[in-house]
This record gives structure tokens, C-alpha cells and sequence, in this order.
């Protein structure tokens, strides 16, 4: 009776548990590994990690306090996204993207966000057009400051993408812009091709304005195209 008695009070105090306890164990790991992968893909992004270089564990895990355990799991986020490169018995390296890769990841920026360029045009709806008149207006203002033009031209990229409602499309989007953010040679710092861009900005908004689904696609179809030949001109000796 006296063990029936003790499995009975061990059961009650299991149930009477905050749900929400067990919910945060639950998740500290996840938010861990997630907070040193965002840590990893900023120093990625801003060329603290170089493209290529080899990612030292023992030194990160020592320096950020933290095991090797969620490090491991963050660098395998960070591989699907293809901002590192896991080799056998070598460890993790920074992607290195090639030349095919840029021309690859270009095509199909400019396949993906032509089309929802046509189809935000096609829509036409005020408030959206509204919000992106005012990121193209804050472009306008930051033509000589190339970071905040940078931050900006990808904000109204991606806000494009939400007005034109495909979630998988902007997922995928999303995840070549990450790469992308590797090259070395980002058309955008060439000399004279921020004013380049704006131009071609211009026309986009103006075929947006417009309504016009098929100068919509094509404007923002040929951005792609002279960003990617700005850099083949640029990367040739």
C-alpha cells in the first residue's frame, strides 16, 4: 500500500507541473544553437569569416562559452542555407562560391523575382505599391551611401516578395540572397553602380505604378542581368 501510495504522489506531482516549464526545457537547446548560427552568419556576412576559411570549433566553442554540441548544430543550419561547407575529416569552411555558382544564383534571382515583379504589378494594390514607393523613395536619399543603399535595395527586394504572396518563392529567395551576401565581388560595390541600380529601380517602380505586369518582369529581369554583368566585368583581369 505504502509503494501504491508513492507512485500515486509521483504521478500527481508530474502532472501538476507548469505545462510551460517543460515547454522552456524543451526549447533552450533549439534557441542556443539557433543564436550561435545567426551569430556565425553575421560574421559571415560581414567578412569576419572569410569565404574559404576553415571555421575553428575549439576556438569559437571556448571563446562564446558554449560546448561544441549546439556549435555543430548551427553550422549544419548554416550548411543548408550554403553559407558553409562541411568536408569529410576537415571540418567546416566558409562557402567559397564560384564563378558557375554566382551566374547560377543571378538566374535565378532574376527568374524568381521577375515574376513577382508581374505579378505585384498585375495586382496593383495601393497599400503595397505605397510601401514600396517609400523604400524606393529612402534609395533615392542613399545613392552615396552604399551600406544603407545595400540594406535598402534588399528590403524592398524582399518586400516585393511578400506583396506578391508565394511563401515557398520568398523562402527560396531568401536562402540564395544569404549566398549571394559570399561573393566577393557584389555588383553593388563596383564604382558607379549604385547609380546604375537606382536607374533600374526606377523603371521597375515606374512599371509597378503602372500596372504593367510584363514591363514589370522584364525591368526587374534586366537588373539581374546588368548586375551580373557589372561583376563578370569586374572579376576579368
Amino acid at each position: 500500500m505504502h509503494n501504491y501510495k508513492c507512485i500515486l504522489q509521483s504521478l500527481y506531482a508530474r502532472r501538476s507541473l507548469p505545462h510551460m516549464a517543460a515547454a522552456f526545457t524543451s526549447l533552450a537547446p533549439r534557441a542556443l544553437y539557433e543564436e550561435v548560427a545567426e551569430r556565425l552568419r553575421q560574421q559571415i556576412f560581414n567578412h569576419e569569416l572569410e569565404p574559404g576559411s576553415w571555421i575553428d570549433e575549439l576556438r569559437l566553442a571556448a571563446a562564446w562559452g558554449i560546448s561544441r554540441t549546439p556549435l555543430r548544430e548551427a553550422l549544419k543550419v548554416l550548411a543548408t542555407e550554403g553559407l558553409i561547407t562541411m568536408k569529410v575529416r576537415r571540418g567546416a569552411y566558409v562557402t567559397e562560391p564560384s564563378t558557375a555558382d554566382v551566374e547560377q544564383v543571378y538566374h535565378l534571382l532574376a527568374v524568381l523575382e521577375s515574376d513577382a515583379a508581374g505579378e505585384v504589378a498585375r495586382r496593383a494594390d495601393p497599400s503595397a505599391l505605397m510601401q514600396l514607393q517609400g523604400l524606393h523613395d529612402q534609395l533615392e536619399r542613399q545613392v552615396r551611401q552604399r551600406d544603407a543603399f545595400f540594406a535598402t535595395n534588399e528590403a524592398f527586394h524582399l518586400q516585393l516578395l511578400e506583396h506578391a504572396g508565394n511563401r515557398w518563392r520568398t523562402q527560396i529567395v531568401a536562402d540564395l540572397r544569404k549566398v549571394m551576401k559570399l561573393n566577393r565581388h557584389h555588383s553593388l560595390f563596383k564604382k558607379g553602380r549604385l547609380a546604375q541600380s537606382l536607374s533600374e529601380h526606377r523603371q521597375i517602380m515606374s512599371a509597378l505604378r503602372a500596372g504593367d505586369a510584363a514591363a514589370a518582369s522584364t525591368a526587374m529581369r534586366e537588373h539581374f542581368e546588368n548586375s551580373l554583368r557589372t561583376q563578370a566585368l569586374w572579376a576579368t583581369p
